[in-house]
């Protein structure tokens, strides 16, 4: 297959290079896994939702659209409506890929091809691919072989070969007319090469297995909790607006601070920040620091989620309560969780919100401030 082609040069692959597409192959069968692979949960994601996100958010692919089965083509739809497309794939990969190929919309020179049934691609090996495919054409990654092989019975030099990964990329152009060739290669690499493409490896990453057989997802999986608190008290200025999750409320005054004084997002962006081990909220957005001066802060809370999905992290759930005697917080909890989801990029069903009294106890229970707990769990992307 080749050298590995590294590299090093820590270049924005976006800039006037042309837009990518990725193309998540989603249409197997699962024969040999005796149950649908792609749907099982993987710290609350499903397999190829997982692979989906990997190639969303990896800061190097504009758009991806999705293979799949006629029968899960609606639901696809509908868990995933950010796609750029969704088509019914054919008997064999290969046919699935030449549809997914022409379903590209205008706008796109590269396109990467991934199996679904990877989903702990690295945005690192997604970044490496485009990286060489920008400068050569087409590029894949690779890792060595340490297992022995053998050839009818001769033993191979496995220093000579590398086992093929996904996403491989090329020229959309370079894919679409390599792919009319009718024979049943391996990948798109084998069809790029009879089609005189040179390719070129780039380094994997042995995480980035195929889930092929039950065994494979017995992987174990880094989750981390974190826990968050905040409390502000009500300001001085009875004209000042009560912010709480990210919803304003009738009551006046509002809460003193240097933002909205939001405690109940507060909570849960330190709790995101805690259970990443990234600090907290005074160390992101400080108080001394007058460009947060009334900002929003379901701001802070969509920030701090692409903050962790940058160094690998899915955010699993966040719970949090608010302690407050005063406003009736409940009223409002689809509202509130509503929006916290929608910047955190995660189901409305992963975020719950409550809220309780002190009963009359204390500073809070004497209706002088609001206090927000929070949980957050998150897992290796």
């Amino acid at each position: 297959m080749g050298r590995i082609c590294r590299t090093d040069n820590g270049d924005d692959y976006r800039v006037g290079n042309g837009r990518v597409i990725a193309i998540l192959v989603a249409s197997g069968k699962s024969e040999r896994f005796g149950t649908d692979k792609l749907e099982i949960d993987l710290g609350g994601v499903s397999v190829w939702e997982k692979s989906y996100r990997a190639l969303r958010d990896s800061g190097v692919v504009d758009g991806v659209g999705v293979v799949t089965r006629a029968e899960k083509v609606a639901q696809t739809l509908a868990r995933v409506p950010d796609m750029e497309f969704v088509v019914t794939g054919g008997e064999t990969r290969a046919e699935s890929v030449r549809r997914g190929l022409a379903a590209v919309p205008a706008g796109f020179e590269i396109v990467l091809v991934h199996d679904a049934a990877r989903p702990f691609v690295s945005a690192e090996v997604i970044e490496r691919v485009v990286a060489v495919v920008r400068e050569h054409g087409a590029a894949y990654p690779a890792v060595g072989v340490t297992d022995t092989i053998r050839h009818d019975g001769q033993l191979l030099d496995r220093t000579q070969l590398l086992a093929a990964q996904t996403p491989q990329g090329a020229r959309l152009d370079d894919l679409r007319s390599a792919m009319m060739n009718p024979a049943e290669l391996t990948d798109e690499m084998a069809y790029l090469q009879a089609n005189g493409v040179q390719i070129f490896a780039v380094e994997g990453d042995p995480a980035n297995q195929k889930i092929t057989h039950p065994g494979d997802v017995k992987r174990p999986m880094e989750i981390r909790t974190g826990f968050g608190y905040d409390v502000h008290r009500f300001s001085d200025d009875p004209a000042r607006p009560l912010w709480l999750g990210g919803v304003e409320f009738d009551d006046r005054p509002g809460l003193e601070g240097h933002s909205d004084a939001d405690a109940l997002l507060h909570a849960i962006v330190d709790a995101l920040l805690g259970a990443a081990a990234l600090g907290d909220i005074g160390v992101h957005y400080p108080p001394s620091d007058p460009q947060w001066k009334d900002c929003p802060s379901l701001r802070f809370v969509g920030e701090t989620g692409e903050m962790l999905r940058r160094v690998g992290w899915e955010i699993v759930n966040v719970d949090a309560t608010v302690v407050a005697e005063r406003p009736k917080v409940m009223v409002k909890a689809l509202e509130i969780r509503t929006g916290i989801a929608g910047a955190l990029g995660i189901e409305v069903g992963r975020v719950s919100v409550k809220a309780t009294t002190n009963e009359r106890l204390g500073a809070i229970g004497n209706s002088e401030g609001i206090a927000g707990y929070a949980v957050a769990t998150i897992s290796r992307k």
